[in-house]
């Protein structure tokens, strides 16, 4: 079977009679990254913050809000956030407008080719150049903060990315103030300290179409998010697994919620207390997935370290060097998907 003129997954799925995938895509060579036995459904366990409780002017609801997202943050890494507001319409119309954007033609698609990894529109397939392994998944990357970016097709597409954009970016800056009362620290801390006016906000919507071999693939290898705070959406299909007391857990989409994980950021504002937690997405041979995850986070400028008052010479020390967000993007940007290696980058030894 010739793949050389493949210039997608996308492409390659749709292949007449594709019946196995090139061995660029088995996952077999790559043991760090090979589909271990996962839990069936554990989607119940999961934390749900309720935001209209952690946005709400009555303290004491407000108050258990605090408690239990610091909970979540602490033992989970990953919530489910309910009554956030958004129009179920905005954010079916986001997935809509993704999955139009990989259904044009490989030319239309080639447009949007980025030449660096900070390009603010980047459409690609697998990830970085250099790794072992492909991966069965092709990417949109598009930068809608500080400087709203789209790209022009599909028509649907800038309309949508506006609004799910505003919308995304007010609830990630709530549960970030709510992460900072629950650590002790001013709940406008990483506001002010960080310059989240300016953040940078990246939606990667990414697409999984069917594979004929599932379990020689992978759609993304474990890795942590880099930045604050993420938020995915789904359109219904399960592919995502989180690392949870060492086991892999599937985690099923929940319908008009988001589903949030901590960034590194977190972990090394916290110095450690809130950690970052490895998660990837495996394929199927049915069905299309397609997920919108918007990663949140500081000015590119900023400069990010362990808070003061999180931390003690004696009994507390720094764990991690202060980055510049720009340098740690690039670092992450630029590397192979390798569970937490970033973070082992700063790490003070």
């Amino acid at each position: 079977m010739a793949t050389a003129k493949v210039t997608s997954v996308k492409a390659l799925a749709d292949l007449p009679g594709l019946s196995s995938i090139p061995t660029t895509y088995s996952i077999q060579s790559t043991p760090n990254i090979v589909n271990e036995e996962a839990v069936s459904d554990a989607t119940e366990s999961i934390p749900t913050i309720d935001f209209s409780l952690l946005t709400s002017t009555n303290p004491e609801e407000r108050s258990k809000a605090i408690q239990e997202l610091g909970k979540a943050c602490e033992d989970w890494g990953f919530f489910v956030v309910t009554n956030h507001g958004m129009g179920e319409s905005t954010m079916k119309g986001m997935i809509e407008a993704c999955r139009a954007f990989f259904e044009l033609t490989e030319e239309e698609k080639k447009e949007f080719e980025g030449k660096t990894v900070v390009d603010p529109i980047r459409f690609g397939t697998s990830t970085a150049p250099g790794d072992k392994v492909l991966f069965w998944r092709d990417y949109l990357k598009v930068l809608l903060h500080p400087n709203f970016n789209s790209p022009n097709k599909p028509p649907t597409f800038r309309e949508f990315a506006l609004e799910y954009g505003k919308g995304a970016r007010y609830v990630a800056r709530e549960i970030v103030r709510g992460i900072c009362d629950s650590l002790g620290l001013e709940e406008d801390y990483i506001d002010k300290v960080f310059n989240l006016e300016n953040g940078v906000q990246r939606m990667v919507a990414n697409f999984y179409p069917p594979c004929p071999q599932p379990e020689l693939a992978m759609g993304l290898p474990p890795h942590s998010d880099h930045a604050l705070l993420t938020l995915l959406i789904q359109n219904g299909i399960g592919g995502l697994q989180v690392e949870h007391q060492g086991k892999w857990i599937n985690i099923n989409p929940i319908p008009n919620t988001f589903l949030a994980n901590i960034g590194d950021f977190i972990q090394i504002l916290s110095n450690g207390k809130y950690k970052s937690i490895l998660h990837r997405a495996v394929v199927n041979n049915r069905d299309t997935r397609i997920s919108i995850a918007i990663p949140h986070g500081p000015a590119i400028d900023a400069v990010v370290s362990p808070a003061s008052k999180l931390i003690d010479p004696v009994s507390n020390p720094p764990i991690y060097r202060a980055v510049k967000y720009k340098e740690y993007l690039e670092l992450n940007q630029s590397n192979t998907l390798d569970g937490k290696s970033c973070l082992e980058h700063i790490r003070i030894r």
